[in-house]
C-alpha cells in the first residue's frame, strides 16, 4: 500500500505509480532558498545523491534574512563556505532605546564564540549566491529550476515525486527521503497535511532597505517608541534596514508611497539621495509545525517553523535543522546508521526551534509596547535591572538565549562528571597539526563521527574488532593535545589546542568524548571505558560491521518502477 499526495490531498493506492521515472535519487529537496542550498552542499560534500528542485530559475534580488550568529557561521563553515565567500558584517552590540529613558537595555555581541563573531549581518542574495556556486563542485547534486512539485506518492522505501518542469513537461523523480525547505507557504507541508500552529500578529510592517546614507550607524538598534516601533540595523555595502511599524488605518499603498518614504527616513538624511533597495509593508508570523517530519518526509526552515524577525533566529533556525538532518540522512544513506535515527530529528529540533520562537516573541513585547504606560513600566523595569550585576550580565551576555542542548534525542543519557553535557554542543577553537598546519577545530575533525581523546590517545585502547567497527560507522580517531604536550601518537591524529579551549577550559586530561558529525556530544567518560563508550554510541546508531557496503550497494542499484 502506498500513500498519494497531490492537489487533492492524500489518497491511498494498492500499487506503485503506472509511469517510469525518470530520475532516483538518495535525496529529493523541494526549495533552494539559503537552508535548501546549505543542506544539499552539506549532503553534496558527505557523498549523498541529491536533486533539488526549486520554483524560481534566478535568485531573488530583495534582501530578506539580515542577521547570523556565530552558530549559524559555525554551520556554514561546515557545508564548505569559507571567508571571504559572502560579505558581512560584525555587530559590536544591540541597543533598545526608548523616547524617555534613553537607552534602557543593550546586548553585547563584540568578540567571538567557536571562531566566528557572535553576530553578523549579511545581504542575503550574495549568501545564496556563495551557497549555489559552492553546489557546483558537488558531482552528486543536481539542480532543476523553475520546477514545481506537484505530488508525490510515498512507499516503503521512499516516494515518487511528480514535478512540473514547464507546459507539457512533467517529470517523475524516486528518492528515497523528500525534504520540504520550500518556504512558509509550504508545498511539502500542505501535502502531508501538517498543521501549522502559532500566531499571526495584528501589526503589519513597512520594511526598507537603503544604501548610502547620509548618517549611518554602526550597530543594531531598537527604537522602541509606542507610537512608531522601529528596528534598524546596517548591512554590508553600506547598507541600512529599517522596519516600521504601520498605525491603526495605515494602508500599504500609503506607506510604500515616496513621500511617507521620505519622512520616515529624515531622521537619517533624505531619501531622495539614498538608493532605497527595498519597500515592501509585510505581516510577521510566530509558527511551528506539530510535526516536522512524517514517514520519509521532512521539514526544514520555514517550512517547519517561523520565527518573529526581532532576534535575528529565523534563518539561524533553518541552518540548525539542516545541520541536524543533513549528516543524519548521510549516514543512513550510506549504511552506517539505522533509520530509526532519523526520528531524533523532531525530538531535538522542535523543541529549541519552539523556545527561540518565545524568545523573539518577548523581544517583541519590548520592542511594541502598547501604550505609553506600559512602555514606561517594561522599558523601566529593564532599565532597572542593569543595576544588578548578575541579571544585567545575564541579559547582556546573551544568558537569556535558548542554549541548542537537547533534553532527548541521539545522545547517551547521562552525566560522566566532566563539564561536558551531552546533548550539547562542543565548542570550537583553532588547533594546529604536527605539521604546523593552524585551522578550526571542526575542520580538523572533519565529517566525521569523532573519538577525541583530551591529553590521550584513545587509538591503543580500543580493542581492535571494535575500533574496525567504529571506523567502518565512519568513525575518526583523534588525539587532543594541551599545548606544548609531547606526543607519540602518529602525526596525523594529534592535533594541538592553541586557545585553551578544549584542555582545560572543556574537560580534563585522560578524557575521552564522542562527538556526533555536527558537534554534538553523543557520549564521555575517563580513558579507561573508552570501550564501553565506543559500544554503547554504535549501539545508539544501530551499525553493525559490514552493514555500510551492502546498504550502499542496495541503494544504488535499486530499480526503478517498471510500466
Amino acid at each position: 500500500m502506498a500513500l498519494c499526495y497531490n492537489e487533492y490531498g492524500p489518497t491511498v493506492s494498492g500499487t506503485p505509480p503506472a509511469s517510469r521515472a525518470n530520475r532516483e535519487t538518495d535525496v529529493l529537496i523541494v526549495g533552494l532558498g539559503p537552508v535548501g542550498a546549505a543542506l544539499a552542499n552539506l549532503l553534496g560534500r558527505l557523498g549523498v545523491r541529491v536533486v533539488v528542485v526549486e520554483r524560481n530559475a534566478e535568485i531573488l534580488a530583495a534582501p530578506r534574512a539580515i542577521a547570523l550568529d556565530n552558530e549559524a557561521l559555525r554551520i556554514l563553515q561546515w557545508v564548505g563556505l569559507e571567508e571571504g565567500d559572502f560579505d558581512k558584517v560584525g555587530i559590536p552590540h544591540v541597543r533598545m532605546r526608548s523616547p524617555w529613558l534613553r537607552e534602557f537595555a543593550r546586548i553585547n555581541t563584540l568578540g567571538g564564540l567557536d571562531g566566528h563573531p557572535k553576530l553578523v549581518t549579511f545581504y542575503q542574495p550574495d549568501l545564496e549566491r556563495a551557497l549555489r556556486d559552492k553546489l557546483r563542485v558537488h558531482e552528486s547534486v543536481q539542480l532543476s529550476l523553475g520546477a514545481t512539485l506537484t505530488g508525490f506518492t510515498e512507499h516503503a522505501d521512499g516516494v515518487v515525486a511528480q514535478i512540473s518542469e514547464g507546459p507539457g513537461r512533467d517529470t517523475e523523480c524516486r528518492a528515497r527521503y523528500l525534504i520540504g525547505a520550500d518556504g512558509a507557504s509550504s508545498r511539502v507541508r500542505e501535502l502531508i497535511g501538517q498543521h501549522f500552529d502559532g500566531k499571526t500578529y495584528a501589526e503589519d510592517w513597512l520594511v526598507v532597505d537603503a544604501r548610502r546614507v547620509a548618517r549611518p550607524i554602526d550597530h543594531v538598534e531598537f527604537l522602541c517608541d509606542h507610537r512608531r516601533p522601529t528596528p534598524h540595523m546596517m548591512a554590508p555595502g553600506g547598507r541600512e534596514r529599517w522596519e516600521f511599524m504601520l498605525r491603526p488605518g495605515e494602508t500599504r499603498e500609503q506607506m510604500e508611497s515616496d513621500a511617507c518614504i521620505r519622512d520616515l527616513l529624515a531622521p537619517w538624511g533624505i531619501a531622495d539621495d539614498m538608493d532605497i533597495e527595498r519597500r515592501a509593508v509585510y505581516r510577521f508570523h510566530a509558527r511551528a509545525a506539530d510535526a516536522f517530519s512524517r514517514g520519509q518526509v521532512f521539514l526544514v526552515g520555514d517550512a517547519a517553523h517561523i520565527t518573529p524577525p526581532f532576534v535575528g533566529q529565523g534563518l539561524v533556525s533553518g541552518l540548525r535543522d539542516a545541520a541536524n538532518l543533513g549528516w543524519k540522512l548521510a549516514w543512513v544513506v550510506h549504511g552506517r546508521a539505522g533509520a530509526s535515527i532519523l526520528k531524533s530529528y523532531d525530538q531535538e529540533r522542535r523543541p529549541h526551534a519552539r523556545a527561540m520562537i518565545n524568545m523573539a516573541k518577548f523581544a517583541g513585547r519590548l520592542v511594541m509596547p502598547r501604550s505609553a504606560a506600559v512602555a514606561l513600566l517594561t522599558h523601566g523595569i529593564m532599565r532597572a535591572i542593569r543595576w544588578i550585576p548578575p541579571l544585567r550580565r545575564y541579559f547582556e551576555e546573551l544568558g537569556i538565549k535558548p542554549k541548542n542542548l537537547f533534553a532527548e534525542g541521539l545522545f547517551v543519557r547521562g552525566r560522566s562528571g566532566a563539564r561536558l553535557v551531552r546533548g550539547s554542543l562542543l565548542r570550537q577553537g583553532y588547533v594546529r597539526s604536527a605539521k604546523g598546519e593552524i585551522t578550526l577545530s571542526d575542520n580538523a575533525f572533519g565529517d566525521s563521527l569523532a573519538l577525541i581523546g583530551f591529553g590521550c590517545d584513545p587509538h591503543p585502547s580500543l580493542d581492535t574488532g571494535l575500533r574496525d567497527r567504529f571506523l567502518a560507522a565512519g568513525g575518526k580517531i583523534v588525539h587532543l593535545a594541551h599545548r606544548g604536550q609531547q606526543v607519540k601518537a602518529p602525526f596525523d591524529r594529534v592535533w594541538e589546542d592553541l586557545e585553551g579551549v578544549f584542555l582545560p577550559g572543556t574537560a580534563p586530561i585522560g578524557w575521552v568524548v564522542m562527538v556526533r558529525p555536527d558537534r554534538t556530544i553523543l557520549h564521555d567518560g575517563p580513558l579507561a571505558t573508552v570501550n564501553q563508550l565506543v559500544r554503547e554510541s554504535l549501539a545508539l546508531l544501530e551499525t553493525t560491521a559490514g552493514e555500510s557496503e551492502v546498504a550502499t550497494t542496495e541503494c544504488h542499484s535499486r530499480e526503478m518502477p517498471t510500466p
